[in-house]
Parts: C-alpha cells; sequence; structure tokens
C-alpha cells in the first residue's frame, strides 16, 4: 500500500515536470538558506561550550558610575583577585590574566612572532582545556615556565617533543615548556598560542608587582569557577562592595563588582546600566527570523501551486472517491507526495549548501561545515524535512481532499474566491517578507555608508601602525633617525595605543568650574611622543606641542575637544586639573576630535600625556615612494633594530575600515538572504503566472478574435499580480520601520529613515514582479487565438 503511494506521488511529478521543477528548486533554496543559518547559530551557541565545567566559569567585572551612567568595564584590579581568593569560599579557582599580546619565540634558528597570554596559576584549572602533555595544577606555578599549543610546538620544534626545552622568550628570557595543549577551537571566546605564567610578568615589569596593592590600577582581567552548590543570588551580593569597602576613590565612584557568565561571553556582550543587554544575540536572533521567514517563502510556493492546480487534480480526486477511498487516505496520498518533492528538495538544498559554505565561511570568518558523520545531525536533518514537508503540504492536502465526488465529475468545481483568496495571501505575505527584506538591505547599506563618510579627524592615508617590542623601544632614535634619514617615511611617532583605539581610561577628578557634587569624567588616557599629532595628521586647534624633551613638558597635558566640552572650559589653555590619581597637570593645547574608537559613537574625552614607553608605533609612508618598495625597505631596517621579531605592521585606512566589519557582514548576508527570497517568490509568482495564463487560454483567445491589443492581454494578466505587490509594500513599510528605528537606536551616529527607502524597494519590487510574470503574460498575448478556441 505505501509502495503504491509512492508510485504515485512519483508519476505526477514526472506527469508535470515544470511545476515539479518550480516546487524542488524553491524548496531546495530555501531549505538551504534555512540549513545554512541554522548550522551558523547552532556555531555561535556552540562557542565555549567544549570546555568542561563552563556552567560555572564567570569574568570578574566592574559597574563604574560617571556622569550619572553605570559603564561597566572587563580591567579588574589585582587587589581584588587576592580577595576573591581568600574570602569567598563559594569561588573555587581564581586566575588573573593580561589583556594579551604578541611575543617573539625563538628555538635555534627558528623565530615566530605569537599571540599569547600571560596568566595566573590556576588558569588551566579554571579553563579545562585538553592538556596533551603537562598536569594542570603545575604547568604555570614557575615563573619561566611557557605552555604552547600543539600548532605553535610543531613550529618551533617540528616532530620532537617540546616538553622541558626551552623557548626565547623576545630575546630576553629562557622559558621552560612544562605543557602542551590542543589547538584551541575557532568556537572560542579566548584564543591564544601559548600561555606564560604570570609570575613572569610581575617579574619583569615594576609596575605590575606594585599593581598588587593598587585597588585603581583595573589593568587586568581576573577569571573565576564557582563551587558546583554555589548559590549565585547570595553571591553577588556577597562581592558586590568589595572594592568600594577597600578603596575611598572606587567608593566614590559607586564602584561594584559583578560576575559574568562564561556561556554569555559570546552572545550577550553590550551592557547598559550595568546589566547584559545584548550583542551577537541580536544579530543572531534576527537572522534566525530571515532563515524561517526564506523557508516560509518556499513553503507558500508550494501550497500555492499546489492549490491553484486543484482543478486539473478534482477528476482524480472524484474518481477515487467514487471507489471508495477515504479523506484520511486521500490527505495521506498528497503528504507522500510533499514529502516526495520535499526530500528532493533536501538534496538539491545539501547540493547549494555545499557550494554555498566555503563562500560563507569567508564571509562571517568561520569554518562551518556539514556534519556527514553525526548520526544526531542527521536524525534533526529528517525532522527538518518532514515538518518542511507537512508544512508545505498541509494545505493542499487537506484543501484537495475535501472536493465532494459528485461535484467534480460533473466538473462543476471552479476556482471561486473561497478557493483564491488564501492564495492571494499567501502571495501577500510572501512579498511583504521579502520587501521587508529589500528595505532593510538598503537601511543597513545606507548606515554604513553615511558613518564611513564620518570626518575621521586624522589621515589615515599611508599611515602604518607597528607594536611595539623592547628592542623597539630601547632603538626607537635610532630607528627613527634611520628611516627619516633614509626618505623611507615622512614622519614617525610612538603611542601607547594605536590610532584606531584607546588601550586605557582613567578619571578626571578636578577641573576648574566643577560644581559641587558633579562626578568625575572618564576620560581616554594616551601617552604620546611630540612628533605623533604631525605623524597621524591630527589638528592642533590651539596652545602648543609637547616640547620634544619630556622633562619639559612631564607635567603638562593636551586634551581633544569633547575633554573642553565635557568640562565647560571656555578658556582651557593653561589651566590645571587633577587627573590620574590627583595630580596636578596644565593644559597646554586642544586638539580636535578625532574618531579612535566606534565611529557610530560620540568621541570620548582624551587627555594626551608626554610619554617615553609605548607598545605602538606609527609612521607615514613618503608620498614618493612605491609601497612595495618601501615595505620591503622597512623590513630589513626593522629586523635589523628588532632581531626577535619578524616585521609586521598594519596599515591604519584598513584598521579603521574593520571598526565596520560586523555591519558590513550583517549588510552582505541581508542582501543575499533578500535576493533569495525575492528569487524564490519570483519562482512561485511564475509558477502561477504560467498557470493563470494556461487557464484563461480561451478567454484569451476570445478577447483577441474581438480585437484586444498584447498591452491589453498582458494587463488583464499582470494587474491581479501587482494589486498583490502594492499590497504587500504598504504592509512592510510600517512593519520594517519599526524595527529598523529600533535597530538604529543602538548608533548615536546615526541616518533618518525618509520615505526614499520606501518607495525605492516597492518600485524595485514591482520592477521585479512585472519582469517575472510579462514573460508567460506576453507569451500568451500573442499566441494564436485559433489553437486555442478550436474544440479538441
Amino acid at each position: 500500500m505505501i509502495r503504491n503511494y509512492f508510485t504515485t506521488a512519483w508519476r505526477n511529478i514526472l506527469k508535470n515536470k515544470g511545476y515539479s521543477a518550480i516546487n524542488i528548486i524553491g524548496l531546495g533554496t530555501g531549505m538551504a538558506v534555512a540549513l545554512l543559518i541554522g548550522l551558523w547559530v547552532n556555531k555561535e551557541y556552540s562557542f565555549d561550550k567544549y570546555l568542561p565545567g563552563y556552567q560555572d566559569v564567570y569574568s570578574v567585572k566592574l559597574n563604574i558610575t560617571t556622569g550619572g551612567e553605570i559603564r561597566t568595564i572587563d580591567g579588574v584590579s589585582l587587589p581584588l583577585e587576592e580577595t576573591l581568593k581568600k574570602d569567598i569560599p563559594e569561588i573555587k579557582y581564581v586566575a588573573e590574566s593580561d589583556w594579551g599580546n604578541m611575543h617573539s619565540l625563538i628555538v635555534n634558528d627558528k623565530k615566530i612572532a605569537q599571540y599569547g597570554i600571560m596568566a595566573g596559576p590556576d588558569y588551566l584549572k579554571i579553563f579545562q582545556y585538553p592538556l596533551v602533555q603537562g598536569n594542570a595544577s603545575t604547568v604555570l606555578q614557575d615563573p619561566y615556565s611557557i605552555v604552547l599549543t600543539q600548532s605553535v610546538a610543531k613550529a618551533l620544534f617540528g616532530n620532537a617533543d617540546p616538553m622541558n626545552k626551552t623557548v626565547r622568550f623576545d630575546t630576553r628570557h629562557d622559558l621552560k615548556v612544562t605543557g602542551i595543549i590542543k589547538d584551541v577551537p575557532t568556537n572560542s571566546s579566548i584564543w591564544f598560542g601559548y600561555l606564560v605564567s604570570f609570575k613572569y610578568r610581575e617579574i619583569d615589569e615594576l609596575w605590575v608587582k606594585q599593581a598588587r596593592t593598587e585597588w585603581t590600577n583595573n589593568s587586568f582581567l581576573v577569571y573565576a569557577s564557582l563551587q558546583p552548590n554555589a548559590d549565585r543570588a547570595q553571591l553577588a551580593g556577597k562581592i558586590k562592595d568589595i572594592v568600594s569597602k577597600n578603596n575611598e576613590e572606587m567608593r566614590n565612584s559607586k564602584t561594584q563588582v559583578i560576575l559574568h557568565p562564561m556561556k554569555d561571553w559570546r552572545l550577550y556582550s553590550d551592557f547598559e546600566n550595568g546589566k547584559a543587554t545584548g550583542g551577537y544575540i541580536d544579530y543572531v536572533k534576527m537572522f534566525s527570523i530571515i532563515g524561517m521567514l526564506v523557508l516560509l517563502i518556499a513553503c507558500v510556493n508550494f501550497m500555492n501551486l499546489s492549490t491553484a492546480r486543484s482543478e486539473k487534480r478534482a477528476r482524480e480526486v472524484g474518481v477515487r472517491k467514487a471507489i471508495g477511498s477515504g479523506r484520511s487516505q486521500l490527505i495521506f496520498q498528497f503528504i507522500i507526495e510533499s514529502l516526495l518533492i520535499t526530500f528532493l528538495g533536501a538534496l538539491l538544498s545539501i547540493g547549494i549548501l555545499q557550494l554555498a559554505l566555503p563562500g560563507f565561511n569567508t564571509l562571517t570568518n568561520s569554518d562551518i561545515h556539514i556534519p556527514w558523520n553525526s548520526p544526531f545531525a542527521w536524525t534533526i536533518m529528517a525532522g527538518f524535512v518532514i515538518f518542511t514537508g507537512l508544512l508545505a503540504g498541509s494545505r493542499p492536502a487537506f484543501y484537495l481532499s475535501s472536493f465532494r465526488p459528485a461535484k467534480v465529475l460533473k466538473g462543476a468545481v471552479k476556482a471561486g474566491r473561497s478557493a483564491t483568496l488564501p492564495r492571494k495571501v499567501l502571495v501577500t505575505l510572501q512579498f511583504t517578507c521579502s520587501v521587508a527584506l529589500i528595505i532593510s538591505t538598503i537601511i543597513v547599506y545606507r548606515q554604513i555608508q553615511y558613518t564611513k563618510s564620518r570626518p575621521m579627524g586624522y589621515n589615515a592615508n599611508r599611515l602604518l601602525i607597528t607594536e611595539m617590542s623592547d628592542d623597539l623601544n630601547r632603538n626607537y632614535g635610532a630607528l627613527k633617525n634611520e628611516l627619516l634619514q633614509s626618505g623611507i617615511v615622512e614622519n614617525m611617532s610612538g603611542a601607547s595605543c594605536p590610532i584606531n583605539g584607546i588601550y586605557a581610561h582613567t578619571a578626571i577628578h578636578e577641573w576648574p568650574g566643577k560644581s559641587a557634587g558633579e562626578e568625575k569624567i572618564n576620560a581616554g588616557a594616551i601617552g604620546i611622543t611630540d612628533s605623533y599629532f604631525n605623524t597621524v595628521g591630527m589638528t592642533l586647534l590651539s596652545g602648543r606641542n609637547f616640547d620634544n624633551k619630556w622633562s619639559v613638558d612631564s607635567a603638562s597635558v593636551i586634551i581633544n575637544e569633547s575633554a573642553v566640552n565635557r568640562m565647560h572650559l571656555t578658556e582651557p589653555l593653561n589651566q590645571t586639573i587633577n587627573w590620574n590619581d590627583h595630580r596636578n597637570v596644565k593644559i597646554i593645547g586642544v586638539v580636535k576630535d578625532a574618531v579612535m574608537e566606534s565611529p557610530f559613537m560620540p568621541v570620548a574625552p582624551v587627555v594626551f600625556t608626554h610619554g617615553r614607553d609605548f607598545n605602538q608605533l606609527m609612521y607615514r609612508l613618503s608620498a614618493n615612494k612605491d609601497t612595495h618598495d618601501a615595505l620591503a625597505k622597512l623590513t630589513l631596517v626593522f629586523n635589523k633594530y628588532n632581531p626577535g621579531y619578524p616585521y609586521s605592521y598594519q596599515f591604519a585606512d584598513n584598521a579603521y575600515a574593520s571598526k565596520f566589519n560586523l555591519e558590513v557582514l550583517v549588510g552582505k548576508l541581508a542582501g543575499i538572504f533578500a535576493v533569495l527570497a525575492i528569487l524564490i517568490s519570483c519562482l512561485g509568482l511564475f509558477g502561477l503566472a504560467a498557470y493563470m495564463a494556461e487557464q484563461r487560454k480561451k478567454e484569451i483567445g476570445i478577447r483577441k478574435v474581438l480585437g484586444a491589443s498584447v498591452s491589453r492581454v498582458w494587463l488583464l494578466l499582470s494587474k491581479e499580480f501587482l494589486l498583490l505587490v502594492v499590497i504587500s509594500c504598504l504592509i512592510a513599510s510600517p512593519i520594517a520601520l519599526y524595527f529598523l528605528n529600533g535597530w538604529l537606536l543602538k548608533y548615536h551616529y546615526r541616518i533618518t529613515i525618509g520615505p526614499g527607502v520606501f518607495i525605492a524597494a516597492g518600485m524595485m519590487a514591482i520592477i521585479i514582479t512585472i519582469l517575472t510574470i510579462s514573460f508567460q503574460a506576453i507569451k500568451a498575448a500573442i499566441a494564436n487565438p485559433v489553437k486555442s478556441l478550436r474544440t479538441e
């Protein structure tokens, strides 16, 4: 019996090859989109969950109140780490770490620059990365120990056993390899090529050792692992005021300690008023909805084409019922046919998915793949096919099986209002989704372009950034002189952060005109050399630059426009402010605001100091030098003064462009899915137009005999579809406006949505509709009426 159902279904598919192909292609494309987004969403939700005990791991953060606003920061102090370890029994392990950095690793003649982290002894007890060799309890105890990932170990030692061998670190110290870790997977919030004991940094850098007693030095990351039975709510109240109780300055800023669970690091990274409110999860939800909408559009195609062709199958239903078939058997027959088409669509979707994945992985910087060897994944896939088949085939099955045999065998079944109204509603739903996606794509693109056109406040052209090493710091003067004399670069400067970011923030406590009770100002803190502004192209609005002798301006600062405005200073020059541990410093200059952090947000107050030790080097290539030739010469010079590191650099304009990566990705994906949604909708529209032309061929023949022109026939067949698309545009516009306004609110620097966007999207949808249905309409209009009116 089951075999007969499948045989009949297969014959019906072959009998109607054109409509079957449209259904299979539409369903296959829709399922491919849904599967692709599903795999990506699964990857995002899988972040960090490969680690044993991830549910009990937290990062320690601070909520600081400034200007009436609660700001959440990742950096905390080392005394807080020690207090949590000693005084909070609910916490099982605590470990400090730096923010990670590039360092040189040398073994004999092999030299690589690798990103790594300096971490406390309990780091690998909290993050239980699989150790191939070594013991998690001891590998980071020795100050001169290093733990390598497998790929880094292979790069340095080849196939030899690296355990207990030494690695030259930054050309300064030998570190002993005490452990080997499996490579950190891509679905990890923390990535590194090696771990070094945090004790090494305390020995190597005096300020880090001094920070052990400084509650206001929030320069470190701290992680905690809780006891399995710990009460999270009770613990939150217990640790909240630890910092405020131990430091008056932090108490004045109402500083509170909070814990952020590891399971939320990837998706809930944005904080508002001290609480995690969203982040990447917003985009995961958005594309999940888009995936479901595209699949729904494909299923609507199947429903519409199946019900539209009901007259063709009405006699089949009548005959089956007349010879004894029950309605349940007919429903089952049509569901089997739907499932078979869906299965063929699923095979097509896997092929599309396999072809699309390399490009999608490149676009999203992922390594998603089809889980061919996962029984669980194929079980999900089977359920997905069944669900899609039932969703697509449910309405046709119940609609066709409801025909009464007495009527259909007399030819009394015609598609009246009750049959066509649901179809019109579904077509309208399809195009509403498609038009909303078109509008969204246009808005995202306009927002990106609007922000890209914002003045940066500095000149990124031919400006390069290189991360400093100890050797470069020591040889800075000689390096600068040689590069300037050679004419390769026209200017060079050192700084504590690159031009595209601010690494440190501090507070301005006192300033002239500060009112009683006014809170301190959070400001970026950047140490620079006297050539900084000339090098990066920032404009000095008033006052003077730093003297080339550090001692002259060691107690002087230069501030930006935002700092002046925030302090309401009418005459900022020579004013004294209390900044950075209450030191009195004099303002000697004001520079024009520059976009150093998010281009979507207002420029924050910044204080520039005359520094001496830097971690970033910025230099501009001479205008008359060929870029490739200049880079080749720079490599030789940098290797001379920085022998422990391979020469590396980043162009400032590329660094600035990277700030738009997420928005550009969203725009590209929205555009791709909008095109696919329109394509699937048009496939259905094409099929409906073909069916309508076939159904009304005698009517068209009569109209042509009576003198109707091609344009009149075209309008006859097109006006119904065009009306539905216009209605779709009217429905989609307010829906898209509501959601896009909410999306734009998170950007301070944003566009306003005008009527032009909706008109453009509507015109685009109408033009696409006309192009889709015109082929069938014109084909019907120019057909010979003699063939359609003759008696068979």
